[in-house]
């Protein structure tokens, strides 16, 4: 009866513990709590996947009970031998339709939405919304297609309408992955995936790599910000509008302008559209919430990101590859690229 209890104990104890950790985690980063078609879609999935796996728990549950008490050794009976069942065609029967019926009502409506979230014939529509997006060790690129110009790390997009996106990796396989809005689609290097995602609500959505791919796999986080269609048209126009050669106002960041051309920064970045893909396209950087992807954005981050990036993401393919910046240089340059903020909506006017 003790060894019962402290099994109880235990179990009461995982309970509980289960329970702490599932309210752990974000609003923008949780596909429980879906804000687009796809997550809607992936939200279904997992309630009819807990129906049928809470009805074969519970099945399991009751015939062990009935067994436990209906079979057990009785007084007078210990050499009891009940009645052999094995080669029993019905219960054999039973045993394998049983599964394949399950499997089937898991399977069907998963092909549907896959099916359903990989149409992308409406990309050929003239006002749909193409990106292709390019995932890189560790930071992901989007090209506005036909629209000239380019992001990274921040993916904007007008809610309640079909973004239609084509993937693909310049160096190993990475996953697209935004919980709140969409389902996973890997990105490879051999071939293009191709998938529509859409928002219902403003907002600042999440995104991470959801496939192990470098040592700073973790790190590649990304966003989609959400906007108003209205917003959105103000925001590509701003983008388009874009002149990389514009001069800062402040003699600090005009300093700093000159450091980032002479050390060559531009040959791996762009600001503005260019087809540059070496490194992340810093068009609108002074309005990014996060420097890498998950640091926060202070000039001090960013010069230390500067100075030496592969203490903060290990395997990146900037260290190295530009003149060593003392630490006074490096706060120039990142001064300059805190004033890039090219448009008015911005994540923290999506509601972040």
């Amino acid at each position: 009866m003790k060894g019962l209890f402290g099994k109880l104990r235990a179990l009461f104890t995982l309970g509980v513990l289960a329970l702490v950790l599932a309210g752990c985690g974000k609003e923008n980063l949780t596909a429980l709590v879906p804000k687009g078609y796809g997550a809607e879609s992936s939200m279904k999935l997992i309630i009819l996947s807990v129906v049928v796996m809470t009805f074969v728990f519970l099945a399991v549950m009751i015939i062990y009970t009935i067994v436990l008490f209906r079979f057990r050794e009785k007084k007078g009976q210990e050499d009891f031998i009940p009645k052999q069942v094995e080669g029993n065609k019905t219960l054999e029967t039973i045993w394998t339709v049983i599964p394949i019926i399950l499997v089937v009502i898991l399977a069907v409506p998963t092909v549907i939405a896959t099916f359903d979230l990989a149409d992308v014939s409406g990309a050929a529509e003239d006002e749909a919304i193409s990106v292709d997006i390019t995932g890189n060790q560790y930071w992901w690129h989007f090209d506005y297609k036909g629209q000239d110009f380019q992001t990274s790390q921040d993916l904007y997009i007008p809610t309640g309408e079909k973004v239609y996106i084509n993937m693909i990796s310049s160096d190993v396989i990475h996953s697209f992955w935004v919980p709140s809005i969409t389902g996973k689609m890997d990105v490879n290097v051999e071939n293009t995936n191709r998938m529509y995602i859409e928002a219902y609500d403003e907002g600042v959505y999440w995104g991470k790599c959801a496939e192990l791919c470098g040592p700073s796999h973790s790190l590649m986080d990304f966003k989609v910000i959400a906007v108003s269609p209205e917003e959105y048209e103000q925001w590509a126009s701003d983008m388009q509008a874009v002149d990389p050669e514009e001069q800062p106002q402040e003699t600090v960041a005009v300093e700093g302008k000159d450091l980032f051309e002479s050390n060559n920064c531009m040959s791996c970045h762009a600001i503005g559209s260019s087809g540059k893909q070496v490194g992340p396209n810093l068009t609108n950087f002074g309005n990014r919430t996060k420097i890498a992807g998950f640091l926060e954005p202070t000039k001090e981050n960013l010069a230390s990101w500067i100075q030496d990036p592969e203490q903060y993401k290990p395997g990146n393919k900037m260290t190295g590859n530009y003149p060593e910046v003392n630490k006074e240089d490096a706060e120039k340059i990142a001064e300059y690229l805190m004033q890039l903020k090219h448009s008015e909506i911005t994540p923290d006017s999506a509601g972040e």
